[in-house]
């Protein structure tokens, strides 16, 4: 009957340090799949569907902000910022998705091609690409929610929030600079 106890405390505690070293790992397979330009990898470590919703709305908000309140006041401007608005949606739509990811690793393949950088191969040392979360501030707000923050060329934080479903982490959220 020990035995039994002792191997349920034992998969009790490994179950546990699975999930709590689990925003680690989503961290370390997202470095890797950017060090590595690979979006299919990338995607499994992503939930589009909030991260879509979230960058929407800071956009969104930006643009509102921006424009001001004489900007939105009048029709031709009320009207500017639907349009603007839709365009936001429509590209947020196209990039944040698999295939987007793709085509923004693509797209950074031509650039540095045409910048003379020559292509990868498949046996160039990817360690020396830049990881965009290797010096993050990381920390557990709850229990099913982490974050990476990482501070841009100016100083400003951007947040990388990654929120537990069952013992899987996800990318689910990219806090923005105000």
């Amino acid at each position: 009957m020990r035995k039994w106890i002792a191997l349920a405390v034992l998969l009790l505690a490994a179950l546990f340090a699975y999930a709590a070293a689990g925003p680690y790992l989503t961290i370390h397979a997202i470095g890797k799949a950017v060090r590595e330009e690979n979006a299919a990898a990338l995607a499994k470590q992503v939930d589009f569907p909030p991260l879509r919703a979230s960058l929407k709305a800071q956009l969104g908000d930006r643009l509102v902000r921006s424009a001001g309140i004489d900007a939105q006041s009048g029709l031709l401007g009320a009207l500017g910022m639907s349009v603007a608005g839709g365009v936001i949606g429509g590209a947020v739509e196209l990039m944040v998705t698999p295939m987007g990811l793709g085509a923004l690793m693509e797209g950074r393949k031509v650039w540095n091609r045409a910048s003379g950088l020559p292509p990868p191969s498949s046996g160039e040392d990817t360690s020396a690409r830049p990881d965009p979360l290797r010096d993050a501030e990381r920390r557990y707000e709850s229990a099913s929610r982490f974050t990476a923050t990482v501070h841009g060329d100016d100083g400003a934080p951007i947040v990388f929030v990654l929120t537990r479903k069952g013992l899987r982490w996800r990318l689910s959220d990219i806090r923005l600079p105000d």
